[in-house]
């Protein structure tokens, strides 16, 4: 196989006819299709970087172009295969040949020089970047349906969208591979060891998808390597599916690295799960889109609040433990919001240009205010206000203090005691009715997407990767290193609203709120370097 690249024109063809449009013949065409006297030099995944990239077929992905330099920067991260530690398994050719659903598909299967780049907005002259393997089915894979004994498990907090995971991961392994033996783990990473399953069928998991929360049930931590290898070898379980999030995909990296240590055939496939879309690399996670519209009922709600009283203040608290972009885009889509508060962004209370500045002015102009905030806005300013020790969860994430409560305190006290105005606060935190509540529509085709997606990688024998829209082509992407060292831009590394970004300039344009860039006394640590270089940049230029 060849991994072709269009080579471009050369810098004098902008005033020439360009050659692309001329009709070639047949022979011209015939030509063209054979490259095999070209060189075909290799790249090197990031992923194994001490072997030349190959399909798993071991056909080598090679790169054609006129000029070699342009070739230049071309990254794998590729996903760990079972032929890595296992080379002499066998392949069979894919169910999908004979599948009526397929039988008019153009292309069915996913070639193996077939990549996603992470970015498609670059420079003429910039390297070409990190690509990520196309997700898809394979021409071959390596398991027989008929000995497949696959299993799923849910860990973590709840998010929209977990029942349409597994319904169509049970539905995706029997109806596209003929594969009926699969288990339910119950109770998140706990239930390998303490023996709790469910037989799983399309017709037991019919439903579920009209269902908030997760039919498997679910826990925080329990995860111990060893004891949940075991368990795998003992009941013969040769694929897994793990739905979680960071904490989750960690654990997964885990499990991955002990069965490439055991030498066992067992492929491990992770689904990202947070409803705060603060996982890297992919463009969003499940869930996110229904959290965003299920959060226009509490802005809504606080809005008629607030309308029909004299001095109306409402405050909505969002979910965003270190991302604010559900309260981002819920803001954007609402309109009713006067001001919206992210952990990306500090804000202050006092002085000019602060938020009791605006919030007075709002009234003055309005009647009403309408506020959100996410819930990991503001903590360095509860915390100095209230001694507390720092707490964990069981999946290691820091307890959050309220800073919706607190918030709400301290605007009733400035306007009643300090500028001796009577307001009405309405305060309202939907955050177990946005988690619990079934996925909606969009949502559920994407889900249905990441299942099948991971299923297909699965099949085809990748292992240690989770599956997600990368510019909108779903992709593997590695959770753990050839040392397995887990990467950090997957499971680490947040993504997180950019001050510096359009999108969050959108919002600030929108709303018409103060930037609360102004303040000397900001934690700096909070914005972030870039954000930083810029604000010195600016005033640099205006003084």
């Amino acid at each position: 196989m060849e991994f072709t690249i269009s080579s471009g024109l050369a810098k004098s063809s902008i005033s020439m006819a360009p050659s692309f449009l001329v009709t070639r013949s047949k022979s011209q065409a015939s030509a063209l299709s054979n490259r095999s006297h070209l060189p075909k030099p290799f790249f090197k995944s990031r992923s194994f970087s001490i072997f030349p990239l190959v399909s798993r077929h071991n056909h080598p992905i090679r790169s054609q172009s006129s000029n070699q330099a342009a070739d230049n920067g071309f990254v794998l991260e590729d996903v760990p295969h079972l032929t890595n530690f296992r080379p002499d398994l066998p392949t069979y050719a894919n169910p999908l040949q004979n599948s009526q659903a397929y039988a008019i598909v153009k292309q069915t299967f996913v070639r193996p020089e077939d990549v996603v780049a992470e970015r498609i907005v670059v420079k003429r002259d910039s390297p070409r970047g990190v690509h990520f393997r196309r997700a898809g089915p394979r021409e071959k894979v390596y398991f027989k349906s008929d000995e497949v004994r696959a299993c799923i498990v849910t860990c973590g907090g709840l998010c929209p969208g977990i029942n349409t995971v597994i319904r169509e991961i049970v539905c995706g392994l029997s109806y596209m591979y003929g594969i009926e033996d699969i288990l339910g783990i119950e109770g998140g990473y706990r239930g390998f060891y303490s023996k709790n399953t469910l037989r799983l069928t399309p017709k037991v998991v019919n439903d579920i998808h009209k269902r908030g929360g997760t039919f498997l049930r679910t826990s925080r931590g329990g995860h111990d390597t060893h004891k949940i290898v075991d368990n795998i070898q003992d009941r013969g379980i040769n694929q897994v599916y793990i739905i979680g999030g960071d904490g989750t995909q960690k654990g997964a990296a885990l499990i991955y690295k002990e069965v490439e240590k055991r030498g066992l055939h067992v492929a491990v496939a992770g689904i990202p799960k947070t409803i705060d879309n603060d996982i890297a690399v992919i463009d969003k996670s499940f869930g996110f889109d229904t959290a965003v519209e299920e959060a226009q009922r509490a802005i809504n709600a606080a809005h008629v609040e607030v309308e029909s009283v004299e001095n109306g203040v409402g405050i909505v608290k969002l979910m965003g433990r270190y991302s604010g972009f559900i309260a981002m885009f819920a803001t954007l889509a609402s309109r009713d919001v006067d001001c919206c508060l992210i952990p990306e962004s500090p804000f202050y209370l006092e002085g000019r240009g602060g938020l009791f500045e605006f919030i007075e002015e709002r009234l003055k102009e309005n009647g009403h205010v309408v506020i959100v905030i996410a819930e990991g806005a503001g903590q360095e300013y509860v915390a100095q206000e209230i001694e507390t020790i720092e707490k964990k969860d069981a999946s290691g994430n820091k307890l959050l203090l309220d800073v919706g409560l607190w918030l709400t305190d301290k605007i009733k006290a400035h306007f009643t005691k300090v500028r001796k105005m009577a307001i009405n606060m309405k305060y309202i935190d939907p955050t177990y009715m946005i988690r619990a509540i079934p996925s909606n529509a969009s949502d559920n085709i994407y889900c249905t997407l990441l299942a099948q997606s991971a299923v297909h990688g699965a099949m085809a024998g990748y292992s240690g990767f989770t599956v997600g829209p990368v510019n909108s082509k779903h992709a593997y992407i590695p959770i753990s290193d050839k040392l397995g060292v887990v990467f950090q831009r997957v499971t680490e590394t947040q993504n997180t609203v950019k001050l510096t970004d359009r999108m969050w300039a959108r919002l600030l344009a929108s709303t018409n709120q103060p930037s609360f860039l102004g303040c000397n006394d900001m934690p700096q640590e909070r914005i972030g370097k870039e954000t930083i270089d810029v604000i010195s940049s600016t005033e640099i230029s205006s003084s």
